[in-house]
């Protein structure tokens, strides 16, 4: 159960969309941001139009909030131009709200893309170092290391989600390792909301509980929720779910290709 006001940025897109519908019945006041124009759908609603890389606008839509729940930005490869501007600096934005207006938590959605080069073979923690895969993952590293700041340089409480495969059912190999259910991730948002607001900077694997996962899950003293789903309920309708895997290969798969990032540069 998460009480008190929420805000929720980039709450127009699909993981946003299906926290609102969630959070709604549990959370006193629900204020949601994007750029994109959104309608209220219920007497606890308020919606607005914001772009996170308005400083002004962002604290002032976080005015008299208790929690946010940071999901705006660019959700993939694009030039790093565009993913400085919307995913650092619009972080930045909501960050410095927090401070200033005194909110008790942000939770920041990070990716698995953060680690993507680290090979497939190796189950890995959030003690790792990043190894992005790309130009959005290194986004998400400088949006860690904003939160690890204001954490520790302010007090914040900030817990950061490395989201894997949000999919209502895993759609390919890779997701039988990276696949996180909408049951699943909605448990990774409560916890991470309303975990005591004593929590210090923590950083957790968003993933389900996928036999062939690469990442560690957290254990209860980082976030106090325990996935449940298993992509390997799906193995037999996926082509090529029993092809041998390189566990030398990077768990980003094609992501870590030099062609997804190569488009997205100057030729």
């Amino acid at each position: 159960m998460v009480v008190g006001t929420v805000a929720v940025t980039g709450a127009a897109g699909r993981i946003g969309s299906a926290v609102r519908r969630a959070l709604r019945s549990e959370a006193d006041r629900l204020v949601l941001l994007d750029q994109v124009p959104l309608r209220p759908e219920a007497d606890n609603e308020e919606t607005l139009t914001v772009d996170l890389r308005d400083a002004e606008a962002v604290e002032s839509a976080l005015t008299g909030v208790d929690r946010v729940l940071h999901l705006g930005g660019v959700p993939d490869e694009a030039p790093l131009p565009e993913l400085l501007d919307a995913n650092v600096l619009g972080t930045h934005h909501v960050l410095e709200a927090a401070r200033r207006q005194g909110i008790s938590r942000v939770v920041l959605a990070s990716s698995n893309r953060l680690t993507g080069f680290h090979p497939a073979g190796q189950l890995t923690g959030p003690e790792a170092p990043p190894r992005p895969d790309g130009l959005y993952g290194v986004s998400k590293v400088a949006v860690e290391a904003l939160g690890r700041l204001y954490a520790d340089k302010f007090g914040l409480s900030v817990i950061c989600l490395r989201i894997g495969s949000y999919e209502q059912a895993p759609q390919e190999p890779r997701h039988l390792a990276t696949w996180l259910s909408p049951r699943d991730a909605l448990g990774f948002f409560r916890a991470a909301l309303s975990a005591p607001p004593t929590t210090p900077f923590t950083t957790v694997y968003a993933v389900s509980a996928n036999t062939r996962r690469f990442w560690t899950l957290p254990g209860a003293r980082e976030l106090d929720y325990t996935p449940v789903d298993d992509a390997e309920a799906y193995a037999g309708q996926i082509p090529g779910a029993q092809d041998p895997t390189d566990p030398e290969a990077p768990q980003g798969g094609a992501f870590a290709a030099p062609e997804f990032t190569l488009r997205h540069l100057r030729p």
